[in-house]
């Protein structure tokens, strides 16, 4: 089936010069059309609602919605809501096979994201291990992926930024992108707001983006340098990120493999303060 885009890219030719201008910032921006207002959308494009509306007609459909709906299909997002992924979990309520389920969706989840973002990892560690500095960001069920990851390189690096927005500084965090760092951020469908407005400074600021993501037409991917994908099946009511989390631990190994002693010198004197400061509990036997 032919995308909307590649619709668009087809009757490009035969559009008046204004709808042609719709028609190019559509293609420019189409994370934009899933998630901001049709009011929005005409602003940015010069256009007003009512050209929208024709824009969408034109292309044979009823209005906006249905439009914003064809792109949104393209990246993805017409999976079913979690609301009646539950209620299917409550009929399998007593099903002795849902836990061996799981687990098993779990080691497909893996393979499956082994063999979709193996190669990239390699290219996301060459950008990440030379940027002045790194920052990243998940929010909502990818802020565990975030975090982790910056939690992990930390203990060898210290230029590694979480941005997490907590107090309502996000827009603060975001000054802090420069030219040449890096920003790896995760989502996932639907996409989290603020992940794109996140990815979207970064980009305007100059940094390099490694998206993890689920879709190679995800709008994280459609801004990234670099896209490692991870799979979110799940038996469950909610997509599970546990392949997300692979994805970023073995990002994180790879670096420590490539960062030489100067790394493993660090990671020992970050486990001696750790332990020095009681953050961790000590076997007895290592009690002094």
């Amino acid at each position: 089936m032919t995308s909307i885009q590649d619709q668009i890219r087809q009757r490009f030719a035969d559009l008046s010069p204004a709808l042609q201008q719709i028609a190019k910032y559509l293609l420019d921006h189409p994370a934009e059309v899933v998630t901001t207002s049709m009011r929005s959308v005409g602003a940015n494009a010069g256009a007003t609602p009512a050209t929208l509306v024709r824009f969408a007609q034109h292309l044979g459909f009823e209005g906006w919605p249905p439009l914003k709906a064809a792109f949104a299909a393209d990246m993805g997002l017409g999976g079913q809501a979690y609301g009646a992924r539950a209620q299917r979990l409550i009929s399998r309520a007593g099903d002795g096979g849902l836990t061996q389920e799981m687990f098993e969706v779990q080691r497909r989840n893996l393979e499956a994201t082994q063999a979709q973002s193996a190669g990239a990892l390699e290219r996301a560690c060459a950008l990440v291990e030379k940027a002045p500095a790194v920052h990243a960001a998940g929010f909502r069920a990818c802020f565990p992926i975030a975090f982790a990851f910056v939690y992990q390189y930390r203990l060898f690096r210290t230029t590694v930024h979480l941005v997490d927005g907590q107090g309502g500084v996000l827009e603060m965090q975001q000054r802090a992108f420069a030219k040449g760092d890096v920003l790896m951020v995760a989502s996932f469908a639907p996409y989290s707001r603020e992940a794109l407005q996140v990815a979207e400074a970064a980009k305007a600021a100059g940094c390099r983006i490694v998206a993890l993501t689920d879709s190679p037409a995800s709008p994280l991917s459609l801004l990234a340098q670099e896209t490692l994908l991870f799979t979110i099946d799940s038996p469950s009511f909610f997509p599970s990120v546990a392949a997300g989390m692979a994805l970023a631990e073995a990002l994180v190994e790879l670096l420590a493999s490539r960062a030489g002693r100067g790394a493993v010198r660090r990671i020992d004197e970050a486990e001696r303060r750790l332990l020095e400061t009681g953050a961790y509990l000590e076997a007895p036997g290592r009690r002094r």
